[in-house]
């Protein structure tokens, strides 16, 4: 009887360790599964145009996670929509097809942006950003005032090193089609116009990475970062106000 209750033991304690390693097993395995996911998506040109907690060109990975939760189909779904590009379930800015990527990989980053959930982390970070926005008012003369998001000069008529960083992105690659100094050219329209007919700062970020492939706009999306386009626009903004002029703009 005592040989008996000692295999019962043994063959319980055998289960328990074998439940406790495939366990163990199936949650490092999901937590390397996610890491890939994540790395994927870091070294592609996904956080060019998305950001995780908040809207950037494309909608936030957590609004994503959101609206999929729960639905069978959705890595599936996710996987072909990655790979064929193009617009429709979150607005009208196409998204840049990714054909190259496998679906191995396309499928580990799906599985990490449907795995991420809301924090209060995000949400601190999220409601800070908001509460530090700042206006910045200039004077352009005969009366006239603008007020602006973002600051134009760092000292008297030097400018900040975001304004400059556009410029010199701009006359290093835009003004192949828009014109040096953002004049306009004869390929592509004057900027400085569309700014001032109303074109929206994230208007203008989704239109840098989107592109416009029917009227020969490359998508910048993987070249330049959002904040590339973001110096990109600060610049062109204060040129389409007169508070930069054409040429080389004093500073850094």
């Amino acid at each position: 009887m005592s040989y008996r209750i000692a295999m019962a033991a043994v063959l319980v304690i055998a289960c328990a360790f074998v439940t406790t390693a495939t366990i163990l097993w199936v949650h490092d395995g999901a937590q390397a599964a996610s890491q890939s996911g994540a790395a994927l998506v870091k070294s592609s040109d996904c956080l060019s145009c998305h950001a995780v907690d908040h809207k950037v060109v494309g909608p936030a990975f957590m609004a994503i996670a959101k609206r999929y939760a729960g639905q069978k189909s959705a890595v599936a779904k996710l996987v072909a929509k990655v790979r064929s590009g193009g617009s429709g379930n979150w607005g009208s800015v196409a998204m840049t097809p990714h054909p190259n990527l496998s679906t191995a990989d396309l499928t580990s980053m799906v599985q990490w942006v449907l795995s991420l959930k809301p924090s209060s982390k995000h949400a601190t970070s999220s409601a800070t950003s908001s509460a530090s926005t700042k206006a910045y008012t200039y004077d352009l003369g005969n009366g006239k005032k603008v007020t602006l998001d973002f600051p134009v000069f760092v000292r008297d008529h030097e400018v900040t090193s975001s304004v400059f960083h556009g410029w010199q992105l701009f006359d290093s690659y835009c003004f192949r089609c828009h014109g040096p100094d953002a004049v306009g050219g004869e390929l592509a329209p004057d900027l400085r116009t569309s700014l001032e007919q109303g074109m929206t700062k994230s208007e203008f970020i989704a239109t840098a990475m989107a592109g416009r492939k029917g009227k020969g706009m490359p998508s910048w999306a993987g070249f330049f970062s959002t904040e590339d386009i973001t110096h990109i626009y600060e610049y062109v903004k204060a040129r389409s106000v007169g508070l930069v002029a054409a040429g080389r703009p004093a500073g850094q």
